[in-house]
C-alpha cells in the first residue's frame, strides 16, 4: 500500500466521515467514488447502481473530465466486466482488464485502462453497487502493470482495504435512500395538507361569495345603493380567492430545483407572489454556490413559509427577499416591514407562524435560523445554511 499505518487510518477514517456527512444518494454516490480513487490511488474510479435488467441505473465516476464523459456516451448497459460485477458479486483484482474474457472493449473516447479492482457493494444479501478502481499510480519510473515481476498495480492490502470502504459505503447508501424514501413521504404530507388548506380556504371564499351575489340580486331593485355595495364586496371576494388560489398552486407546483438551481427557483416564486399579491415582494441574490441538495430544498421551504407568514399575517407592505454566499454556505433574509410580534411568546406565536418547523428544518441540514421582531417592526427571518 502506498500508505503507511498513520495516515493510511487517517484517510480511511476521513473517507467514512465525508459518506457520513451527505443525505441525498447522488452526493453519498460522489463522495463514495472520490473517496476510493483516493485512498487507494486509482487514476479512474466509478461506482454503478444496479437496475431491474442486468445493468445500471445510475454511474458516477471520478476522474474523467467532463468532455470525456461527454464524449463516450450512453451509460453502460450490459458492459462486459461491470455488468459481470452485478451477476458474479464477486472482488475483481485484474492485472490488464483488456486481457479478460469478459472484457468487450472500451468506446473510443473512453480513456486506457489496464489494471483492475472491483468489488459489489452489499446490503445483506442485496447488491447496491459495484465499486471500480482502475490504473493503480506508481511512483515514476517503475514499469506499467505487469512487466516487471507479473503482478497487477492493486495489491491484497488494496481490496481488503476497498471491502473495508464498501461495507461502510453500504451503510451511507442504504441510510441515503431511506432519507429519501422519507423526504418523499414528507413532500406527499405537505403537498396533502396545502390541497386540504387550499380545499377549506376557497370553498370558504367561494361560499360567501355566493351568498353576497344572492344577497345583491334580491337588492338589485329595491335598494340599488345597498346592492352595489354587495357587489363590490363581491369583487373583493373573487379577489381574495385568486390570491388563493395563486399562492397554493406556486406552494404545490413541485420547485425545479434540479434543473433550475436555487436562485432560479427562488426568483421564479417570488415573482410569482409579487404579481399575486397586494404587498410588493423582492428578491436579489449575490455570489451563491450550488449548495448540497438537502440544503438547497431547506432553504427553499423556509423562505416560503416565511413569505406565507409575511403576506398572510403580517400586514406588510413590502416583503424583501436576500441569498447571498457566507463562506462555503448561504444565508437567507426574508424581511417585511408588518406589524411584528413578540418572539418571546414562542408557545403561541411559533406554532401559529411555523417557526418550530422552519427552525427544525435548519438544524436538521447543520443550520441555524434566528428571528428578529417586535410589535410595529416588522420581522426578519435569517437562515444560514453551510453548503458542502
Amino acid at each position: 500500500m502506498s500508505h503507511g499505518p498513520r495516515s493510511g487510518l487517517y484517510a480511511v477514517s476521513s473517507a467514512l466521515l465525508a459518506m457520513s456527512r451527505h443525505l441525498e444518494v447522488r452526493d453519498v454516490l460522489k463522495t463514495i467514488v472520490a473517496s476510493a480513487r483516493e485512498l487507494l490511488d486509482a487514476q479512474y474510479a466509478a461506482l454503478g447502481v444496479p437496475d431491474d435488467h442486468g445493468g445500471f441505473a445510475q454511474f458516477v465516476v471520478d476522474g474523467v473530465s467532463d468532455a470525456q464523459w461527454k464524449a463516450i456516451g450512453p451509460l453502460p448497459r450490459q458492459h462486459g466486466i461491470l455488468a459481470a460485477m452485478l451477476r458474479e458479486a464477486r472482488p475483481e483484482r485484474l492485472a490488464d482488464v483488456r486481457k479478460d474474457p469478459r472484457f468487450e472493449g472500451w468506446p473510443a473516447a473512453h480513456p486506457d485502462m489496464s489494471d483492475f479492482l472491483g468489488l459489489p457493494i452489499r446490503d445483506g444479501d442485496e447488491i447496491i453497487g459495484a465499486l471500480f478502481l482502475a490504473n493503480k499510480l506508481r511512483p515514476e519510473g517503475a514499469g506499467p502493470c505487469g512487466e516487471e515481476d507479473g503482478r497487477c498495480g492493486f495489491t491484497e492490502d488494496d481490496e481488503e482495504l476497498l471491502t473495508i470502504l464498501a461495507q461502510h459505503a453500504a451503510i451511507a447508501l442504504t441510510n441515503a435512500r431511506l432519507y429519501e424514501r422519507s423526504r418523499e413521504l414528507t413532500i406527499a404530507e405537505e403537498r396533502s395538507r396545502l390541497a386540504h388548506e387550499l380545499h377549506d380556504a376557497v370553498s370558504q371564499k367561494l361560499f360567501s361569495l355566493r351568498l353576497t351575489a344572492q344577497a345583491a340580486a334580491t337588492l338589485v331593485d329595491r335598494d340599488p345603493s345597498r346592492a352595489k355595495g354587495e357587489l363590490q364586496h363581491v369583487a373583493a371576494l373573487a379577489a381574495e380567492a385568486t390570491e388563493e388560489l395563486r399562492a397554493a398552486v406556486v406552494e404545490l407546483r413541485p420547485a425545479a430545483l434540479d434543473e433550475d438551481g436555487l436562485v432560479a427557483t427562488l426568483r421564479t416564486q417570488i415573482q410569482v407572489l409579487d404579481r399575486a399579491h397586494s404587498a410588493r415582494v423582492t428578491f436579489s441574490s449575490h455570489g451563491v454556490r450550488a449548495l448540497p441538495a438537502s440544503q438547497e430544498e431547506a432553504v427553499l421551504r423556509v423562505s416560503q413559509e416565511a413569505l406565507h407568514n409575511a403576506l398572510r399575517h403580517s400586514g406588510a407592505a413590502h416583503v424583501d427577499v436576500t441569498l447571498d454566499r457566507r463562506g462555503p454556505g448561504a444565508v437567507l433574509h426574508v424581511r417585511d416591514d408588518g406589524g411584528g410580534f413578540d418572539p418571546t411568546a414562542i408557545r403561541s406565536a411559533g406554532r401559529h407562524l411555523g417557526l418550530v418547523s422552519m427552525r427544525d428544518r435548519a438544524s436538521g441540514v447543520g443550520g441555524t435560523l434566528t428571528v428578529e421582531s417586535a410589535p410595529g417592526k416588522g420581522t426578519v427571518i435569517e437562515m444560514e445554511v453551510p453548503g458542502g
